[in-house]
């Protein structure tokens, strides 16, 4: 790549010289680190369960390898190719998501998951980027076209994704896709009463969720009282944050991933916590935060409203999927099933991160005024 010369007027040489680099670089930083942590969890979590050692380590490595080539495959597209990339996402997963209701594999009492030879596929994790795009889409060109309802569209496709992730259930799944729906009508200037009203209705849907779903009271009412459940798998993780100190015990000595259940996935980070230590720990928690910042910061130079609302919705979705995960490893908020951008195991998860970053880079290279290509 460095070879490139900058006068280089092929697809591959624009790319790179329109490229955001670091974020790049960042991204393949964190694809390291999940190949790290899969040699260093999953051996543990395949035995417990009687598979092979290497079978996760296998799985995963090819589906950061695939993650690899979306990202690159997704960053050469044009804004316009990013949007049709997106629409057609936004549908199949709505059509698929719909399906697991009927079809779906349950496990743990919901219905998420779809059957496939060797895998489970997840399709609502590929909603929270493809409708962040076609939200956006649909509220930028609601003001650019006189008479275009994109506002009330966007509000009717956030319906269906409501009520189907309601239905399988999957809460914390549906509250993400709220927030970041919700970050882009800030962005895009909704007024500030409509704003407080769409909190409160946030705060208000949180209440309901809390009364009617069983598994969203047990998880706050562990959080705010850990004697009245069961807590092992936070009070592990925090044994193995205090085991690691600043330094870690070193790659492979960790003992969590040997008694808790979900290290490889949902808990990863307390497994890079024990072995790496807090060093890494701040490191990785250093390159998340470097992500977000940078691709807003992207944004003040930026004129294109659907260009602004989308990398916003990408970049929210990216930093508040870290953020859930490393925040519930920490006992800092109620636990949640959700992965570690790239870091955690998960097929679909890793993927549709992927397709969300390499959509964020397509539409953060540099581009002369209306150049679409």
């Amino acid at each position: 790549m460095p070879a490139l010369s900058r006068a280089d007027t092929s697809t591959l040489g624009r790319w790179w010289w329109t490229i955001d680099r670091l974020t790049l670089l960042a991204i393949a930083i964190l694809i390291g680190f999940g190949y790290v942590m899969m040699l260093a969890a999953s051996p543990a979590v395949a035995e417990r369960i009687h598979v092979s050692r290497d079978s996760f380590i296998f799985k995963q490595v090819f589906f950061l390898m695939a993650a690899a080539g979306v990202v690159i495959g997704t960053s050469l597209l044009s804004p316009k190719g990013v949007r049709r990339l997106a629409l057609a996402g936004c549908v199949i997963a709505l059509v698929l998501t719909a399906m697991t209701l009927v079809t779906g594999v349950e496990i743990k009492g919901a219905r998420r998951w779809i059957a496939l030879p060797g895998l489970s596929l997840q399709p609502s994790e590929f909603l929270k980027p493809c409708f962040a795009v076609v939200a956006a889409w649909l509220l930028a060109e609601g003001k650019r076209t006189r008479g275009f309802p994109g506002m009330a569209i966007a509000f009717g496709v956030y319906g269906v994704i409501l009520m189907l992730l309601k239905s399988q259930p999957d809460i914390g799944m549906l509250a993400v896709v709220t927030a970041v729906f919700f970050a882009q009508l800030f962005v895009g200037g909704l007024n500030l009463f409509f704003v407080g009203v769409g909190v409160a209705m946030l705060g208000a849907s949180g209440v309901g969720a809390y009364a009617f779903f069983p598994h969203v009271r047990s998880r706050v009412s562990r959080f705010l009282d850990p004697a009245v459940g069961d807590s092992y798998q936070v009070n592990t993780a925090l044994e193995a944050f205090g085991n690691g100190g600043l330094l870690g015990r070193g790659p492979g000595e960790g003992r969590v991933k040997d008694i808790l259940p979900d290290a490889h996935a949902d808990f990863v980070f307390a497994v890079m916590g024990e072995e790496f230590g807090l060093v890494v720990c701040l490191l990785v928690l250093c390159i998340f935060a470097f992500i977000v910042m940078r691709g807003l910061l992207r944004l003040l130079a930026e004129h294109d409203e659907f260009v602004i609302l989308a990398s916003a919705g990408l970049v929210t979705s990216f930093g508040l999927q870290a953020f859930v995960n490393m925040a519930s490893t920490l006992h800092l908020i109620p636990t949640k099933g959700m992965t570690l951008p790239f870091v955690s195991y998960g097929g679909s998860s890793v993927i549709a991160i992927a397709l969300g970053m390499g959509m964020l880079l397509a539409l953060t290279r540099r581009r002369h005024h209306g150049d679409v290509s």
